[in-house]
């Protein structure tokens, strides 16, 4: 006999949804909250369109020139090295937490990681990628 006279097997199979319910209800609550939220913002709020609430905000200062201009290749190579130094910390994490386990064959296993990782980032470097002061070639012609 079970929680309140009745067999366990019964009660884990008629109340397996039922117990679900609090997580449920917390959605439909959170749902409601929101929607409650951005109506009353729609009703009370105020819908004057003037110059400056339609003109775009571009950190405090007036947009200019051009939308579609070109980009230095700095940029994509700075986006692109800050994926891939998140990626190896990523890696570390998890090595730190099991590096009692892995001993010293763990060890010396990120030490060659992270050693591949800075020789990489020693020839960004050298390249001068992370010298925001030099020009670049489309800059210098």
């Amino acid at each position: 006999m079970g929680f309140w006279g009745c067999r366990n097997i019964t009660v884990m199979t008629d109340n397996y949804f039922a117990r679900y319910l609090p997580l449920l209800i917390h959605f439909t609550v959170a749902c409601l909250l929101a929607a409650a939220i951005v109506t009353l913002s729609y009703l009370v709020g105020q819908h004057k369109a003037n110059k400056s609430k339609m003109s775009p905000y571009e950190c405090g200062m007036e947009p200019v020139g051009d939308v579609r201009q070109r980009f230095s290749v700095k940029f994509y190579l700075v986006g692109m090295l800050f994926i891939l130094f998140d990626v190896e910390a990523v890696f570390l994490y998890p090595w730190a937490i099991l590096l009692k386990k892995l001993k010293m064959f763990g060890f010396w296993e990120m030490m060659t990681y992270v050693l591949i990782i800075l020789v990489g980032f020693f020839y960004v470097w050298q390249k001068g990628v992370l010298d925001w002061n030099k020009p670049s070639r489309d800059e210098a012609l």
